[in-house]
């Protein structure tokens, strides 16, 4: 397991974060999981054998739950762990029970500690942009929080990419300590986040940590285009998310996983994450599990490399189209780019057959 500092901060973190979206498993999110305090604790153990460092819960989550969960299961292990959890979304009846505000947050953050039984958070992710809320009103009440000594540091979840980039400049402005990463969904299918997303993290120095890279168990290996979702897994079970943009781009991109799988020795989503370890810009993913041997497979991960051709394949058979005004910028830009752009214009290069 490596280690490195979680953006522009000196917190080390893990290539690998246990999620806990599967805790609990309450209040609609049944479909996800159901794993309670015992199978957390072991899954906690297994997790830190391998050298995993931190966890990832959300108030949201089983509406408080998975975070009791949480709390319960690192009873004895919480100077050896880090704790990431989340705010703003719904978590109650009235117009102050979501968003970013200073009247939401502050409410949220004592009954998050109060759940995980701790006396602080060491980093408080922004769940979603309040596009309602300024965003002076939350940089200053999670610098606040940070100054009380209730977070160490903060970042941004599911953000636009100009979302970020208001975000940190505002908090410069300010004197506040800005957000250090930012969380997204991303898979060798789910592209998008390369067309700004991920490049407004690296030019600002905050780190991106991907959340369910297996899309959501579409990627398990276990659905292709004659085998659909199965009873008893989340895609099975109708979860809604995650929303897929181009069928044929998801299949084509489960054919090729199978192919490399089956070169590598390894399974689907070791591919997958063996994928997505080395991809610009990636600091860390989150990983949550139902059971004891899916956790272990994923970590197993690890240490396998993919070679530069299976990578490359991989890349090109999920890479996202180039819209405006990356197609531009790749045909006649590439004399000034960004390092945190290349790669991504250089693959739209070579899809308009400029190469």
């Amino acid at each position: 397991m490596k280690y490195a500092p979680f953006g522009n901060s000196g917190m080390m973190v893990s290539t690998f974060v246990l999620g806990t979206v599967t805790f609990g498993g309450t209040h609609g999110f049944e479909k996800t999981g159901n794993v309670g305090v015992d199978d957390a604790r072991r899954f906690i153990d297994i997790a830190m054998e391998a050298g995993v460092n931190a966890i990832d819960t959300a108030n949201i989550y089983s509406k408080g739950d998975s975070e009791k969960v949480v709390g319960e299961a690192v009873k004895g292990k919480r100077n050896d762990l880090l704790i990431f959890s989340k705010v703003r979304t719904t978590m109650g009846e009235g117009p102050n029970m979501a968003g970013a505000s200073r009247a939401h947050i502050m409410g949220q953050i004592d009954d998050s500690l109060k759940r995980l039984q701790t006396d602080w958070i060491d980093h408080y992710w922004i769940h979603q942009w309040d596009g309602v809320t300024p965003v002076e009103e939350t940089v200053a009440v999670m610098d606040d929080l940070i100054r009380d000594g209730k977070i160490r540091s903060w970042g941004v979840s599911n953000y636009g990419g100009w979302q970020v980039a208001k975000t940190v400049m505002t908090a410069k402005m300010l004197g506040a300590t800005p957000p250090v990463a930012h969380q997204l969904n991303y898979t060798p299918e789910a592209r998008e986040v390369e067309y700004e997303i991920i490049p407004a993290g690296r030019e600002f120095g905050v780190a991106t940590q991907v959340w369910s890279p297996l899309g959501e168990g579409l990627l398990t290996g276990k659905i292709d285009r004659n085998n659909g979702p199965q009873p008893g897994t989340r895609q099975g079970n109708d979860w809604p998310e995650p929303h897929i943009v181009d069928t044929e781009r998801l299949y084509r991109v489960i054919d090729l996983l199978k192919e490399v799988s089956s070169e590598v020795g390894r399974s689907v989503p070791q591919v997958v994450l063996a994928w997505l370890r080395e991809r610009p810009g990636v600091h860390s993913i989150a990983l949550g599990a139902r059971s004891e041997d899916h956790l272990r497979d994923n970590l197993g991960s690890i240490d396998l490399t993919l070679t530069d051709e299976q990578n490359k394949r991989i890349e090109k058979a999920g890479r996202p189209p180039a819209i405006v005004p990356l197609w531009h910028r790749a045909m006649n830009g590439m004399d000034r780019v960004s390092e945190s752009e290349r790669e991504y214009l250089e693959g739209y290069r070579e899809t308009m057959g400029l190469d």
